[in-house]
């Protein structure tokens, strides 16, 4: 793609005349040109970006866990402020709170609106790893970086998107967010929380934790702890091709596993009657049944 560039304004133009950035550029007072014509010091030029430098990567405690929390996209770009600009700052940032953490401290990301994929999150896990600290959770509204982060074994809690007033970008507050896919198994100690339907390839492990506003598919086994409609939605339900849960709840309706070891497995439902929560067969299911209760 060509640019013209101006000589008093560096304004990158395209051909059609978009403006995209303003570049100003400040020489020093007293400019020696080399044998190309090229100033000889052109670390003396000032550059303004049009990025908010005064936006910064955090790090604080809160209930004995460390946040580290990332400016969101409108505060500061990805095309503006790259992942190489955040990750300088998170190396500051850890650098300077020896004082904050002990050994084996939990550190959760807030990644807000960021885009990571598991590359990055791999390096910053790498990194505090040798800090002696644990990445427990990734806290994201991007189904995106919610994967990634359950590919390297971390727990996510997805939020809703938020606008640049703070509010929820959702016109209908009943709405759910869309559908999160994962192709993983959720093991002791790992968490999701997704503000929808979570649908897993995979299996939930016994002290593995899944919570979804919507529905919880599970193409595998359930042997954790499953909760949905957690915004107290009453017609989600609970799917699993082997059903063998530590506990499931849906709303604010709770059960647990019987303690008699199952002989037999095929894919079953659990949903709330006027009686608590029921299973049934999958074969012998219809979501009409729901409104009939």
């Amino acid at each position: 793609m060509n640019y013209h560039v101006r000589k008093s304004v560096a304004n990158l133009e395209l051909e059609s005349g978009h403006v995209m950035n303003n570049i100003e550029v400040s020489p020093p007072e007293k400019t020696e040109l080399d044998e190309n014509g090229l100033p000889s010091d052109s670390l003396n030029y000032s550059i303004n970006h049009n990025i908010n430098h005064n936006v910064q990567v955090q790090i604080k405690t809160e209930d004995g866990k460390i946040l580290l929390i990332l400016p969101t996209e409108s505060q500061a770009p990805a095309t503006t402020f790259t992942w190489s600009e955040i990750w300088q700052q998170i190396q500051q940032r850890l650098k300077g709170s020896d004082r904050l953490r002990q050994p084996h401290s939990v550190l959760h990301l807030v990644a807000k609106d960021r885009l990571l994929d598991s590359r990055q999150l791999q390096q910053l896990k790498d990194t505090l790893n040798d800090l002696e600290l644990e990445l427990k959770l990734v806290v994201t509204s991007r189904r995106q970086t919610a994967i990634a982060a359950c590919t390297i074994g971390c727990s996510v809690e997805q939020t809703k998107i938020q606008t640049s007033f703070g509010s929820e970008t959702q016109e209908n507050p009943k709405a759910l967010a869309d559908a999160l896919y994962l192709e993983t198994t959720i093991r002791s100690g790992g968490e999701i929380r997704h503000p929808g339907t979570v649908v897993i390839l995979g299996d939930i492990n016994p002290g593995g934790i899944v919570i979804a506003e919507g529905d919880i598919m599970v193409w595998g086994r359930l042997r954790g702890v499953a909760h949905a409609g957690a915004g107290g939605n009453r017609e989600s339900l609970i799917m699993a091709l082997q059903m063998e849960p530590t506990q499931i709840r849906i709303a604010d309706a709770l059960a647990r596993s019987p303690e008699k070891s199952l002989t037999s497995f095929f894919p079953e439902v659990a949903y709330i009657t006027n009686n608590g929560i029921r299973i049934t067969k999958a074969t012998s299911f219809s979501r009409n049944q729901l409104g009939k209760i």
